[in-house]
């Protein structure tokens, strides 16, 4: 599969094309609402485009897309106390279900990465040490 998107659909009036980026977006969207993920792990230049203000829908989603499918990878951020097991297999299915019927592609695999786990009283710590700075 390419990562570009080719001619998606020919119709009379031309042709219809969804680019990769749409793709990951719309994965992005499906994992994040998926219960027991606390976020989405882009690395290093996903950090900085959040530093400078900038929500990254697509952050954390790797996504190849061909002519009637596509292949996703996503890296999550569980939040503690959640079966990994049960919530990578919610976060495949809403995938699959949310690309499929928003483009029409097939979703060939969805390989979910757990890259972390959260804990409340991590958050707790961090939002101190903010106001401290602050």
């Amino acid at each position: 599969m390419d990562t570009l998107a080719p001619d998606y659909v020919k119709t009379d009036l031309g042709s219809i094309q969804i680019a990769p980026e749409v793709i990951e977006v719309i994965a992005g969207l499906a994992t994040i609402e998926t219960p027991g993920v606390a976020g989405m792990s882009g690395g290093f230049a996903g950090g900085i485009s959040e530093l400078l203000g900038r929500k990254n829908l697509a952050k954390g989603v790797k996504v190849e897309v061909g002519q009637k499918e596509t292949a996703v990878d996503v890296s999550v951020v569980i939040e503690f106390g959640y079966r990994i097991p049960e919530v990578s297999a919610n976060i495949q299915s809403n995938i699959k279900n949310t690309i499929e019927s928003m483009t029409g592609l097939q979703v060939v695999e969805v390989n979910v990465h757990i890259l972390d786990v959260h804990f409340k009283q991590q958050e707790k710590q961090e939002e101190e040490a903010v106001n401290r700075v602050k």
